[in-house]
């Protein structure tokens, strides 16, 4: 049989106060976040982190001082590992902290696998995720000699299963009591627009995302927006930003249902921005209810997503429906010339 090695990549968090600020170091030393050369990114990647360790400090310490990013993974890789049976084994990559590409392609290579399925955890492709995430998977495999035969994910943002979860959890959390007065938004983690603009197809896929789940509820006259949050830095950003899509519900006497539509499990931005934050804000502008949706996590429907993809996957860049899922216009698609 196929020995297959499936490597969930996720963004990473700190396991401790005091990884926060590495943590941040290795976040904005990655050309990927800032674009300038090298030894500038670097220097400029350490005054950052310097800067925000603080207030990082802040955030992570109303969670415990650690981000749950890496157990959350962890169940999601003991979950896809279980449906994919003994011929597959799961691994876990962090971009940022630990576990990262160079120790993790060293476990890889250590397994003698048949072949390699890059499945990251970020549903909706970008340049930022994704592409930064896959590019230093083939830096640290090409260092080790590792040239098993890989396929990459590169997106899934209609994928059926993964449609199928976001409903059935938004389903369960919907306030039935308040009948048609709620609005749900949609709310993913913001990019800068020179970043859209550059071709990237990230806002594209998570409407894409945030409408057939909307056409998978079947609803009639959902009331719905898109929103976008984690704003920092003076760059303009893509919109509309979610903290104003709730001052605008208050404005209008509706409650919230808030979906972390491209968050798949939980961290700083859902269990301090929106649980937090985003409810403390709810409550001070008339919000009559604040309802956030849990991110799809081990849900049953998003675990089968990702074992049909890892199953299904052919050598090479293909989004989890196999087909490319950007237009031509989207320079930076993964699928363009196997960009990922």
């Amino acid at each position: 049989m196929t020995r297959t090695a499936v490597v969930l990549c996720n963004l990473g968090g700190p396991d401790r106060p005091e990884a926060i600020q590495p943590f941040l170091q290795n976040l904005f030393s990655d050309p990927a976040i800032i674009g300038l050369p090298g030894l500038l990114r670097r220097f400029l990647a350490g005054a950052i982190s310097r800067r925000r360790e603080k207030e990082a400090r802040a955030i992570y310490g109303r969670i415990g001082g650690r981000s749950p990013i890496l157990p959350e993974t962890w169940r999601q890789a003991h979950a896809l590992g279980e449906a994919l049976g003994p011929d597959a084994r799961v691994f876990v990559c962090m971009r940022y902290w630990h576990p990262m590409s160079d120790e993790v392609a060293i476990e890889v290579a250590s397994w003698r696998p048949d072949r390699i399925v890059l499945l990251p955890l970020y549903p909706q492709y970008s340049t930022t995720t994704t592409a930064s995430s896959v590019a230093d998977w083939r830096r640290a495999a090409a260092a080790i000699g590792l040239s098993v035969p890989t396929s990459v994910i590169c997106c899934y943002p209609s994928q059926p299963d993964f449609l199928a979860a976001h409903a059935a959890l938004l389903r369960r959390h919907l306030p039935a009591q308040l009948e048609k007065r709620y609005r749900v938004l949609f709310s993913a983690h913001g990019l800068p627009e020179k970043v859209i603009r550059r071709g990237d197809p990230y806002q594209r896929q998570v409407e894409e995302t945030a409408a057939s789940v909307v056409a998978t509820l079947g609803i009639a006259d959902l009331d719905w927006v898109v929103s976008y949050q984690s704003r920092v830095g003076p760059l303009r950003w893509i919109g509309p930003a979610t903290d104003q899509e709730i001052k605008r519900a208050g404005a209008a006497g509706v409650a919230v249902v808030l979906v972390p539509i491209a968050f798949v499990s939980e961290h700083s931005e859902t269990l301090v921005e929106l649980d937090l934050t985003y409810a403390a804000l709810a409550k001070g502008c008339g919000v009559p209810n604040y309802v956030r949706v849990p991110a799809l996590g081990t849900a049953p429907e998003f675990v089968a997503a990702l074992a049909t993809m890892a199953r299904g996957a052919a050598t090479g860049v293909a989004s989890g429906q196999g087909r490319r899922m950007c237009t031509a216009n989207f320079r930076a698609c993964a699928m363009a010339g196997d960009q990922a």
